[in-house]
């Protein structure tokens, strides 16, 4: 219950950092700004705090860890499957406006014979 209010109340805390956002409509657009992200932050520390906000950060560690283990593709090998992709779509683009046209031919011009 009380990981509920946590939340509950980092929630209230960030929407109160908007809510002084448009309260302080008069001041300066610093002081506005500053007011979201103190609401912003201190949701977050609050949040931190709870079970749910804990286990997202273990998620968060656990997926940095696991992007650092992904082999990413070389530059050269990133270029020749765009090159690829693009060739594909230029192919595709090609046969379709041949199907077009000849189905507008065969409807237009046989079938219906309009000219």
């Amino acid at each position: 219950m009380a990981d509920k209010f946590k939340v509950a109340l980092a929630l209230a805390l960030i929407a109160a950092g908007v809510v002084g956002f448009y309260l302080l409509s008069e001041q300066a657009l610093v002081l506005r700004v500053l007011s979201v992200l103190a609401g912003v932050a201190a949701g977050v520390a609050v949040a931190w705090q709870s079970e749910p906000g804990r286990r997202f950060v273990a998620f968060a560690r656990e997926s940095i860890t696991e992007t650092k283990k992904v082999v990413w593709p070389s530059r050269k090998e990133t270029v020749q499957t765009t090159g690829l992709v693009f060739a594909f779509v230029v192919l595709m683009a090609a046969f379709l406006w041949v199907t077009d046209k000849s189905l507008e031919w065969v409807l237009y011009d046989l079938i219906l014979g309009w000219k």
